[in-house]
């Protein structure tokens, strides 16, 4: 199951930014499914795909030329990809720890690679293509590294705020702890170094601050005062060859000011500095890094077809290679079902569409526009709330897949550019085509570091959209699952934990009835003591909504008498349900039954009575869900795409 960390920022590096990523290539392919036994079969997975986590270039013990990769799939940073530069030649090196990913590397000026990751220092060293120094610390990533002067090297850590540093030359590792503290997750996206020695670390989001460390007392102070900070406005810092370093952040009722910062000393400029930065090879998991240490470039690493192209600038000649990285794959973030009876979905980082058709038993896959958080189908169309942006994408499966492009009104899926909810909504969690079908009405958590979220609602008739705020709903809290109810009105539950990098200011999840004619609130409340996140809603013909609080407390809600009849844990009997930011855990079939989606089984439920019968214990465990198509249910176990035949019901 990826974490929410693991989905957060990566997303506009691997699927926006157009990271390196080995795959299946595009298009059909003919799959292979498996007998389970027991009605289940393996349909094989969603897209063997891997993608780079940071990317440099070096040399290694023989003097040769190589690009380092840190190599990204649904195990995580799995492994460092050594490329020789000359021959294509690729050797992986296994990470020397658990798990987890780089959100931030540098390349020091002694050639060797370092990140922090999975609370862990991470030295690489190219001339012996090893892991030379690995130490435990605090927080879990870097958001941001950076070398001194003396070839100190310094990170800023996720979430603690937290500044570790360490000297290649004497081999000291210092963990100077947070700097400052706050209640919201931090993300130290820059961190800086003068001349001098002083460290410079700014944290946005939530917080809008920079912090100023003094290497020599250890001694700690900030850049703007309490009472001018502002939240999600930016802020960050930079190194120039000037041997200061210059700040920015909102001040005020300024929504940028610029500081010069040298010796910790700060001078408040009236306009930005000339751009001269010192050049240090360092970035969030999107570093890319081309020059070769002979002068040559990386021209194209292309993981997708296995292809190095590498450039000598000299005489413009191109050197082309081939190589191969076989990754395991990227996980679905659910199983929906299209238009035209075939299985859809996608995969996060890389963000891959997948579209599996069970009377054929062939799949295709494509390179996808954002990460295709959750889906739904209205009028002949897929529609797909897509992380990092809360925009809608439109795909007509009876027309050829045209690349989706902003701009592009003919991509096949389309950008509905006038649905853009950020940062009202930025990770959707729950989608719903209105039985009306004209309108698709979503919701999730907000832009990183918001609290909060509103109601996303788009006409498809009229090809406009609205965006109910927070503050009309459930204030501080946000929408992450939706059921309709009759006389135009829906049912939708909340959760109290807020974007990444925001504070909680709510303690209770809440359901709400909201009226569409007059798009406002009708009702809310909090029904279930301690509940944190109404993870999924499921109306039914007998005027009943099932539900699930967190991954193990199914209800059922009467929106006539505004009560909950019928309450229970779970968890006792069948463990957690599935999960994943929209898991669906109810499958409805076309005959009237309701199966529910647990890690360990698939269940039974009987709406009139309540009573909840396991049907089968799975082969794989379950993911996240799940729809039903012509007798059978398919779901995730992560990597792969399987289904189970239904019994008749007895």
């Amino acid at each position: 199951m990826m974490t929410s960390l693991a989905c957060c920022e990566m997303i506009r590096s691997a699927a926006i930014c157009g990271l390196l990523v080995l795959a299946f290539s595009c298009g059909a392919a003919i799959a292979q499914t498996r007998d389970l036994g027991g009605g289940f079969r393996d349909h094989g997975p969603f897209a063997r795909a891997t993608t780079s986590r940071g990317t440099v270039c070096t040399v290694d013990g023989e003097g040769r030329n190589v690009i380092l990769v840190w190599l990204f799939d649904h195990r995580y940073s799995y492994a460092l990809a050594v490329i020789d530069a000359a021959t294509g030649d690729v050797e992986l090196v296994p990470r020397p720890i658990p798990n987890d990913a780089p959100f931030a590397s540098i390349l020091g000026s002694n050639g060797r690679y370092y990140t922090y990751m999975g609370g862990h220092f991470i030295e690489f060293d190219p001339l012996k293509r090893e892991f030379t120094f690995v130490e435990e610390g605090p927080s879990r990533a870097a958001m941001s590294m950076t070398e001194d002067d003396n070839g100190t090297i310094w990170a800023g850590l996720y979430p603690g705020g937290d500044v570790v540093s360490y000297n290649p030359e004497t081999g000291e590792y210092r963990v100077w702890g947070p700097l400052g503290q706050h209640p919201s997750q931090r993300y130290p996206r820059t961190i800086a170094a003068d001349d001098q020695g002083w460290i410079y670390m700014a944290i946005g989001h939530a917080e809008g601050q920079v912090f100023i460390l003094d290497p020599g007392t250890g001694q700690v102070s900030t850049l703007i005062p309490e009472e001018f900070t502002r939240a999600n406005k930016g802020v960050g810092v930079r190194r120039h060859l000037d041997g200061k370093v210059y700040a920015w952040a909102p001040y005020g009722d300024e929504d940028r000011r610029w500081f010069e910062l040298h010796g910790g000393q700060v001078t408040v400029l009236d306009e930005a500095p000339r751009y001269n930065p010192r050049p240090i090879i360092a970035d969030t998991q999107g570093l890319f890094h081309r020059d070769l240490p002979n002068g040559e470039k990386v021209q194209e690493l292309d993981l997708i077809e296995g292809k190095l192209v590498v450039e000598n600038p000299e005489t413009g000649d191109l050197r082309e290679l081939s190589f191969e990285i076989e990754g395991e794959g990227g996980a679905a973030m659910g199983v929906g079902l299209a238009p035209d009876n075939t299985i859809v979905g996608g995969t996060y980082i890389p963000s891959w569409f997948f579209n599996y058709d069970p009377r054929t038993d062939n799949w295709t896959r494509e390179g996808c526009y954002g990460q295709w958080n959750v889906t739904t189908s209205a009028g002949g169309r897929l529609y797909v709330a897509s992380y990092t942006e809360g925009v809608l994408l439109e795909w007509d499966p009876a027309k050829e897949w045209v690349p989706t492009e902003k701009t592009n009104p003919d991509s096949n899926p389309r950008y509905l550019e006038q649905t853009f909810a950020h940062p009202e909504v930025g990770r959707p969690y729950t989608i719903l085509a209105y039985p009306d079908e004209r309108h698709i009405i979503y919701g999730g958590t907000g832009g990183y570091g918001y609290t909060g979220s509103g109601l996303a609602i788009y006409d498809t008739e009229t090809e406009t959209s609205q965006v109910i705020s927070h503050h009309d709903l459930v204030p501080w809290q946000c929408t992450t699952s939706l059921a309709p109810l009759p006389n135009n009105r829906l049912l939708a539950g909340t959760q109290v934990e807020p974007a990444m990098g925001g504070v909680q200011k709510a303690d209770v999840a809440e359901l709400y009835i909201f009226d569409m004619d007059s798009r406002r609130l009708e009702w809310h409340a909090p029904m279930i003591q301690d509940a944190t996140r109404y993870s999924e809603l499921l109306a039914w013909p007998n005027g009943m909504v099932f539900g699930f609080a967190g991954r193990n407390i199914l209800f059922a809600f009467d929106p006539d008498k505004r009560e909950i009849v019928y309450q229970e844990d779970m968890e006792p009997r069948f463990g957690l349900t599935a999960y994943q930011q929209g898991p669906r855990i109810f499958v409805p079939t076309s005959d009237g039954r309701i199966f529910i989606l647990f890690n360990a089984g698939i269940a039974e439920l009987d709406p009139e009575t309540y009573t909840v019968t396991m049907r089968a214990e799975v082969p794989n465990s379950i993911a996240n869900g799940g729809v039903y198509l012509d007798g059978r249910i398919y779901y995730s176990t992560g990597t792969n795409l399987h289904s189970w035949e239904i019994p008749t019901a007895q």
